[in-house]
């Protein structure tokens, strides 16, 4: 049913986790698997502290050195299954839409994502990335707990 599956990391382990999951999932579906980071946006203005001694250069290369680690886990995980993969990082401040533009982008027929199970104010408030892709993805999600 589903063959090109979207596999977003965020290097949690809630990711690791669906990571797992996912490759198990692509296996039994005899699907291929595109994984991928979001690295975000470089500003001068930040709310994270460390970015505000970076220079666009260090913040890139740390966020890219970061993403390929991520996404090296996906990649072994699909080479210990047998399923295809392919993995990239994009740049963009809102993940949910990087998300939802590569699975546009790269035709797949499923996004699959971890949940970082937030409950109370904090996931009502919050608006975590899975909630936005459920919300705005055309495709099918699904969400490994």
């Amino acid at each position: 049913m589903f063959k090109h599956l979207l596999l977003p990391t965020d290097g949690s382990v809630a990711s690791e986790a669906a990571i797992k999951q996912c490759m198990q999932f692509a296996k039994e579906n005899h699907a291929r698997v595109t994984g991928m980071h979001v690295i975000p946006e470089y500003h001068v203005f930040s709310r994270h502290l460390h970015t505000l001694v970076d220079t666009k250069e260090q913040f890139d290369s740390v966020g890219i050195a970061q993403a390929g680690r991520f996404l090296q886990a996906i990649e072994q995980a699909a080479k210990e299954a047998g399923v295809e993969c392919e993995t990239e990082y994009v740049i963009n401040d809102h993940p949910y839409e990087a998300i939802i533009k590569v699975a546009e982008d790269k035709h797949c027929d499923l996004i699959a994502m971890a949940s970082h199970g937030r409950r109370g104010v904090k996931g009502l408030f919050g608006g975590g990335e899975t909630e936005k892709v459920l919300t705005h993805s055309k495709n099918p999600v699904l969400v490994f707990h």
